[in-house]
């Protein structure tokens, strides 16, 4: 697949959200999943024209899975000319050995994210990139809306109050059948969660996948009503005048 089919709408949402101002130094959440893998390529690559220049980092959480081999990370951000981090930390014992998480998900999430933003901290890092898609836009909204009771979402761009770092999501409006097709060739790495496929979010996936047999074009309208700012108004665009 052409990068240029990514990069295309990653563009688009870095302008919408204002995402990316002149001398940023962007810390790339790094997991080795195709989600991650795809972003770092992409913003690589937009670093070359970016009206707005800015420096690039990967950072991966190595989150203590026994084997864990980021070589080919590694390889992947060199070809690149991108600097790479691995923060150690201890997620999985704390979630799964100490704490025995039945829904560890969040948890996880908010652990992650932590370890990422203090390390994109240390390293001089002011904005961090995560891999998020439309697709996980989608889920998460409905997973607020039947489990929490709540309209909401993840933003496209949000501060971190206690590291001070901006999180931007340049992939929003990009679907993951596109960034399955771009990851073919990378080097998607294993994810090696107990959780991996039975969490709340992978029935959410199957629950969509089944609504858009019956309404194919489900899943642009439920972007859409997230997104326009005339409706329910979840996402608010910077006013730059």
């Amino acid at each position: 697949m052409n990068l240029q089919r990514i990069l295309s709408p990653m563009r688009r949402a870095i302008s919408d959200y204002d995402m990316i101002q002149d001398g940023d130094n962007i810390a790339v959440g790094l997991s080795g999943g195709k989600d991650s893998l795809v972003l770092l390529s992409a913003l690589a690559e937009f670093r070359r024209f970016s009206p707005a220049p800015f420096s690039l980092t990967a950072i991966t959480v190595d989150m203590g899975f026994e084997n864990s081999d980021f070589s080919r990370l590694k390889e992947f951000c060199d070809s690149r000319n991108v600097q790479y981090h691995i923060e150690r930390t201890m997620i999985y014992d704390i979630i799964f050995k100490e704490r025995k998480e039945s829904n560890p998900c969040s948890l996880c999430a908010n652990m992650r994210r932590g370890a990422l933003a203090s390390t994109a901290t240390a390293h001089g890092c002011n904005k961090l990139a995560l891999g998020h898609h439309a697709d996980d836009v989608i889920e998460t909204f409905l997973l607020s809306m039947f489990y929490e009771g709540r309209l909401s979402v993840f933003s496209p761009v949000s501060r971190l109050e206690r590291s001070g770092v901006t999180v931007i999501r340049p992939m929003i409006y990009l679907k993951e059948k596109d960034i399955s097709a771009m990851a073919k060739d990378y080097p998607v790495f294993h994810n090696p969660c107990p959780a991996d496929h039975f969490t709340k979010r992978e029935y959410m996936k199957k629950l969509i996948e089944n609504i858009c047999k019956e309404i194919p074009f489900a899943k642009d309208r439920m972007i859409s009503a997230i997104s326009h700012p005339e409706r329910n108004n979840l996402w608010q665009k910077p006013d730059n005048n």
